[in-house]
């Protein structure tokens, strides 16, 4: 998709008034024409924020799209889920990222108009931990880890870890716990998981994006980077965060077991193998969770990344581009996934989003056919 050559250039010193009109060519359509679409290079903007989950992935695929499509900049800020499903709602960004779907009050609760879910891609939240004498991957199981977030072991050395990981080198110190103090996807599919495997997590704290842990337990970080600065450097700590920020920074993931009792490593291929588990369960709408899957290699605490976009966009030019990064990224840029410790969406989940995206129009006007 290229914008015409020479067109501001042919406009000579014209004064504009605040309108910029761009005509671009894409898979043969034109994008039309909108007011504050562009800078004065004939850039197009499009903004979005949310997941820090999804960072590294949309700061790859924001690259390689814009080498193929110079005239179009992505701008994502990783602020939290929270805060994307907030900026959404808001229109204080073209869309938000959330590792979590949209509640039914929270749909409710936004008045600008439908926001239609487009996952984009997977990825595997993991318990990562500073221990530097332990050499082996921790194993454990989601008792374990409520037990560690709850308070009710404290000690490294525990014998109830110590009953799973007789091979290890296990510490007499203290666990810091390490949690996010924002509204998180990422703590979403955690507490989610444990939700459904703990019930006295379930009735204690339960699935939230904002987990109310008791009294003087841990320490919040904000996003997967805060955690993962806590967890690097101070010892003994241990923090859920998204596969590529613990392989980025040289930590382990510690092996859990999974809903057919079998300790799994976080990787691609567990984690496509848990959403495989899914993909004919999934509603109509895409709003959908895979923690805890079925299957003897399915990693059990994995996530989906979704941008929540209007379903009818304010303004044409933004919108073509935002749909045609979109369908480029689930696409085209599925081949940067694996490298950055993510997951495709499998094959039957892809045609499905193919077609939600038909479904975004401007003025009623399908963006992409």
């Amino acid at each position: 998709m290229n914008i015409k050559r020479n067109f501001f250039k042919r406009l000579g010193t014209l004064a504009l008034a605040g309108f910029a009109a761009v005509s671009l060519a894409c898979s043969g359509q034109q994008m039309g024409s909108s007011n504050g679409t562009t800078s004065s290079s004939g850039t197009i903007k499009v903004a979005g924020t949310g997941s820090t989950f999804v960072k590294p992935m949309m700061d790859k695929w924001g690259s390689e799209f814009g080498k193929l499509n110079p005239n179009i900049q992505i701008d994502y800020s990783s602020t939290g889920s929270g805060a994307g499903i907030k900026g959404i709602q808001n229109r204080t960004v073209d869309f938000g990222g959330s590792d979590a779907a949209m509640s039914d009050d929270e749909m409710k609760q936004t008045t600008g108009g439908e926001i239609v879910h487009i996952p984009v891609v997977l990825g595997a939240v993991v318990l990562t931990y500073n221990l530097p004498d332990v050499k082996e991957p921790l194993k454990l199981t989601p008792e374990l880890i409520s037990d560690i977030y709850l308070g009710k072991i404290r000690k490294w050395n525990d014998p109830k870890l110590k009953a799973e990981n007789a091979n290890l080198n296990l510490p007499d110190s203290d666990i810091t716990p390490v949690f996010r103090a924002d509204g998180s996807g990422t703590s979403d599919i955690i507490t989610d998981y444990l939700s459904k495997t703990v019930p006295e997590w379930k009735e204690k704290v339960g699935r939230t994006k904002n987990p109310q842990l008791p009294q003087g337990i841990g320490i919040g970080a904000k996003g997967n980077e805060g955690v993962m600065g806590q967890v690097k450097n101070t010892p003994n700590t241990i923090g859920y965060v998204e596969l590529t920020f613990a392989k980025a920074n040289n930590l382990p993931a510690a092996q859990i077991k999974n809903k057919a009792g079998n300790f799994v490593t976080a990787d691609s291929s567990t984690v496509s193998k848990a959403a495989a588990a899914f993909t004919d369960k999934m509603a109509d709408d895409l709003r959908f969770e895979i923690t805890n899957a079925d299957g003897p290699e399915a990693y059990p605490i994995s996530g989906t990344v979704f941008m929540l976009v209007y379903k009818d966009q304010q303004d044409a030019v933004k919108g073509k581009a935002l749909v045609d990064f979109l369908w480029w990224a689930i696409n085209d840029g599925e081949k940067f996934v694996v490298d950055l410790h993510y997951a495709p969406l499998p094959d039957t989940l892809v045609q499905k989003v193919d077609a939600k995206l038909l479904s975004i129009t401007s003025g009623g006007k399908p963006l992409r056919q």
